[in-house]
């Protein structure tokens, strides 16, 4: 969902030859995105709230009442990962007003535009995401 809000929004940001890096103008590209997909969210959220309430049935059908338990508990699933989405949205903002956005949590280093515009909420550069994931991996086995 958040995906497709990015691809079909936002235009890429073009950095320009010299351009310092976490830039007011690359900042406000960012903290755009982050507020449209999370009004977005909170609006798909909301929408949920109302159908769920307009669309409560009780079907005789043992059947028909399973597949309406089962859709609810399939889009409650889906509306709870976007509230937690919305969640590091959140905190995703507050790193930018405090200066941290855009840089690895782990070692410092500039976690880079291409993937930030992939991932807006990535804390982790790519080198130190690989390390982590193939952490999880081994406690896994």
């Amino acid at each position: 969902m958040a995906e497709e809000l990015l691809q079909r929004h936002f235009t890429p940001y073009v950095q320009h030859a010299g351009e310092e890096y976490m830039n007011s103008d690359q900042l406000a590209h960012f903290r755009d995105i982050l507020e449209a997909v999370k009004l977005q969210l909170m609006d798909d959220i909301e929408r949920t709230v109302h159908t769920m309430q307009d669309e409560a049935t009780v079907f005789a059908d043992p059947n028909d009442r399973a597949s309406q338990e089962t859709d609810i508990a399939i889009e409650l699933r889906n509306r709870d990962r976007e509230r937690k989405l919305i969640k590091k949205i959140e905190e995703t903002i507050q790193r930018i007003d405090s200066g941290d956005y855009g840089y690895c949590a782990a070692c410092g280093v500039e976690i880079g535009i291409k993937r930030l515009e992939a991932r807006p909420t990535a804390t982790l550069c790519i080198d130190c995401k690989t390390l982590e994931e193939v952490r999880e991996k081994q406690i896994a086995k």
